[in-house]
């Protein structure tokens, strides 16, 4: 078997891949970041009451949910500095079109998560709410929406996974993320094996931790929602106004 270990460790502890890797990382939780806010804004337009503003956040998850997401990475890189020139500009780099790209795609995403888990919580809870006097957007940050975080925290983690492995895509508009370096690396050595391989270990790495880190929040919330908590931990309510 040629499979030179040398290599395939030099790659592993090498500032290329290190730095391929972090910037993976980063451009996947900013885009869960962006993602979130987007599609919770989105949800509330979903689960409106007046027909716009449903029909918009509907046209907006029907949009980006029908079309591939290394498409939207094209047209941004490549159709933006051609239609606005404001994107010709030296900030306008492949990050940030990646970050644009991946967080408007996976906002229609979020944005179902997000509306499923609002509509999870009782309507009694709305109504407890409003009887006490709570002005509509207290009854929703203070009530719904911390009850509506524990039912979004799983699936939202699986995105976050997804996401991070989505982030190879951004190597079609140059972004020297994890894959894009292995394959730098290729196209000089044309050593397959231990390049690809070395990516293939720093994914492993990191999804294991982010999976481990998402079911140790999963557990957490799940103690606090059968009352095992502290009462250190028992402090948060809600204020009622006179």
């Amino acid at each position: 078997m040629d499979f030179d270990w040398n290599i395939f460790t030099d790659a592993l502890t090498s500032s290329a891949f290190m730095h391929g890797a972090l910037l993976s990382i980063a451009l996947a939780v900013a885009s869960m970041i962006v993602a979130s806010l987007i599609g919770f804004v989105v949800a509330l337009l979903r689960i409106s009451s007046r027909r716009v503003a449903t029909a918009v956040g509907g046209a907006y998850v029907w949009f980006f949910r029908a079309i591939p997401t290394l498409l939207v990475l094209l047209l941004i890189w490549n159709a933006g500095p051609q239609l606005f020139p404001a994107l010709r500009e030296s900030w306008f780099t492949p990050f940030i079109a990646a970050l644009i790209g991946f967080s408007v795609v996976e906002g229609a995403y979020m944005a179902e998560i997000l509306r499923s888990a609002l509509l999870a919580v009782d309507d009694g809870q709305h109504l407890a709410a409003r009887a006490l006097g709570l002005p509509p957007h207290k009854v929703l940050f203070k009530v719904v929406l911390p009850q509506a975080i524990k039912v979004a925290i799983p699936p939202s983690g699986n995105e976050l996974i997804a996401m991070l492995k989505y982030t190879s895509l951004a190597s079609v508009i140059s972004l020297r993320e994890l894959l894009t370096t292995a394959q730098a690396q290729v196209s000089v050595t044309f050593r397959y094996a231990e390049y690809y391989t070395a990516a293939l270990v720093y994914y492993l790495v990191i999804v294991s931790a982010l999976m481990i880190a998402q079911h140790a929040i999963e557990r957490r919330y799940r103690w606090v929602s059968n009352g095992r908590v502290s009462s250190s931990d028992a402090s948060v309510r809600v204020e009622v106004p006179a």
